[in-house]
Formats: C-alpha cells, sequence, structure tokens
C-alpha cells in the first residue's frame, strides 16, 4: 500500500526520512508522533495501532475525516477549482465564524487541502485570529483530488488514534517499549527566522522546557523517544546528556531564494 503525505507542511521530513529511519529504534511497540504536521515519517513507516497527535484543528479534523470519509472527502474536493477568484472566497470563509462553524468537517478537511496545494509556496500560515493568509499559488495544475492516495492513507489511519491537543496528551498514553518521535517547531537559530504561525499559540521557550521533561519522562519509564530540531546552541543546551545526531536538512519554504539550502538540522535520541 503506498501512503505518502496528503498535504506540504513547513518543516516536513521527506528529505530527512532515510537519516530518521536508521536513527530510529530497531524494534518497539506503539508509535506515537505528538507534532503529525504532514506525518512523512508516519506514512512512510505504515504504523500499525498508532498514536499522533497535533494542536492545529484543522489538521486532526483532515485525518479524522480521511480515515472516516474518504469517498465524500473525495467527491467534495472534485468541486474545487484553481482559479484566483474562487480561491480567495474559499480561503475568506474563516473570515466570519458564523460561516465557517456551518461548514462540515468534510468540508473544512477538503479545503484544507485545496487551499494548502494551491496556496504560494506550498504553505500553510494562519494570521493572530487563526484565519489563514496565504495568497493564490498560480500553479498550472496542482492536484488537489489524489483519490488513490486518500484511500490508502484511510486504510492507515483505520488502526491509528487521532488526538487534537497538547503534545502532553500523550503522557499517560506512552508505556514502556513505545517509540515517540517529535517533531516540534523548531527553535529558532536567530531571533528573525522564528516562524510559529502553524497554530494560534506560539511555541515558545516555556514550551520548550515542557518538551524536555516530557522527553525526561519518556525516558525514565523505558520508552524510545526521537526528537528534531534546529541546531541552534540552545537545542544542544537542553538535551545535554542525550544522544545528538547531526543531519543536513535541504529547507525550500523560504520566500527569499537566497536563504534555501542544506542547513544543520539535530535528532536527539535516547538510546
Amino acid at each position: 500500500m503506498m501512503c505518502k503525505p496528503i498535504i506540504k507542511w513547513v518543516g516536513g521530513k521527506r528529505q530527512l526520512l532515510s537519516d530518521l529511519k536508521r536513527l530510529m529504534p530497531k524494534e518497539y511497540n506503539r508509535y506515537f508522533e505528538p507534532f503529525i504536521g504532514g506525518g512523512a515519517l508516519f506514512f512512510d513507516l505504515k504504523p500499525q495501532n498508532a498514536f499522533i497527535n497535533d494542536y492545529n484543528t484543522e489538521l486532526t479534523n483532515l485525518y479524522k475525516t480521511i480515515r472516516d470519509n474518504p469517498e465524500e472527502l473525495i467527491k467534495d474536493l472534485e468541486k474545487h477549482k484553481n482559479e484566483s477568484e474562487y480561491y480567495y472566497q474559499t480561503r475568506a470563509l474563516d473570515r466570519d465564524k458564523k460561516v465557517f462553524d456551518k461548514l462540515d468537517n468534510i468540508q473544512r478537511a477538503s479545503r484544507f487541502i485545496y487551499l494548502n496545494k494551491t496556496g504560494f509556496n506550498g504553505l500553510y500560515r494562519v494570521n493572530s485570529k487563526g484565519e489563514c493568509n496565504v495568497p493564490f499559488g498560480r500553479y498550472k495544475n496542482p492536484k488537489y483530488c489524489d483519490s488513490e492516495n486518500i484511500q490508502a492513507c484511510s486504510e492507515l489511519l483505520k488502526n491509528t488514534q487521532i488526538n487534537n491537543g497538547d503534545f502532553e496528551s500523550i503522557r499517560e498514553h506512552v508505556k514502556e517499549g513505545d517509540f515517540v518521535y517529535f517533531d516540534p517547531p523548531y527553535v529558532p537559530l536567530n531571533a528573525t527566522s522564528s516562524f510559529t504561525g502553524y497554530t494560534d499559540q506560539g511555541f515558545d521557550e516555556d514550551m520548550q522546557f515542557r518538551l524536555k521533561e516530557l522527553c525526561d519522562h519518556i525516558n525514565d519509564i523505558g520508552a524510545f523517544f526521537m526528537l528534531s530540531n534546529s541546531s541552534a546552541e540552545y537545542v544542544y543546551k537542553l538535551y545535554d546528556g542525550y544522544t545528538i545526531h547531526e543531519v543536513k536538512a535541504t529547507r525550500n519554504i523560504n520566500s527569499n531564494a537566497s536563504k534555501r539550502g542544506k542547513i544543520t538540522e539535530v535528532v536527539v535520541t535516547n538510546y
């Protein structure tokens, strides 16, 4: 069964899959991913009985809809048009809460995929009011209705617990021998590179501390964790005592083309 990520996500891990799989534990029980995002590693591994989570409600609604209503989602996706005026009308649905709340889960998931596939540079970003603010991408033939992939992903997600909430919601579920992959919003390499527009809750220093404490808990109960982050000096200090691997990643989602290219990222493990 071929499964690939349904959406493009900033900081997506497709290009690092070989590194991540090489650094994973060889054997583990249940798979957890509390910052699922685009789910590149999850869809590549196809774990049975997994637990995935995200704070972004639109994202978790998308995965639940793919799991529970794939046919209806495909039908709704087929109605969309790759046209600027239609794009902005669809994007504007979240400007009026009463209008947006009238959309059912299938319509919301369909809108989410459509905006992700036709928006500029494959971005999905919201402003401080939680409104999508990405301009139209002007792609020739974006594939926003990949029915075959949606069906394949639906089969995988049928065996998956999908949660919407804080990353710490996994704490009570993780047991000895389980494996957790963390792909949180990265610590900025410098102040200007901060990018916290994924959820309406910026991932600040306090959250980085909470995440480190959760990693300590996972380690203490005899489970495994692997965590991706930037190569900021702060990360090396925070995870001192654990194994820190360096990997090279190409970061393309940057409006400034000169700032795209190979950069060092870290992968922290407790094994």
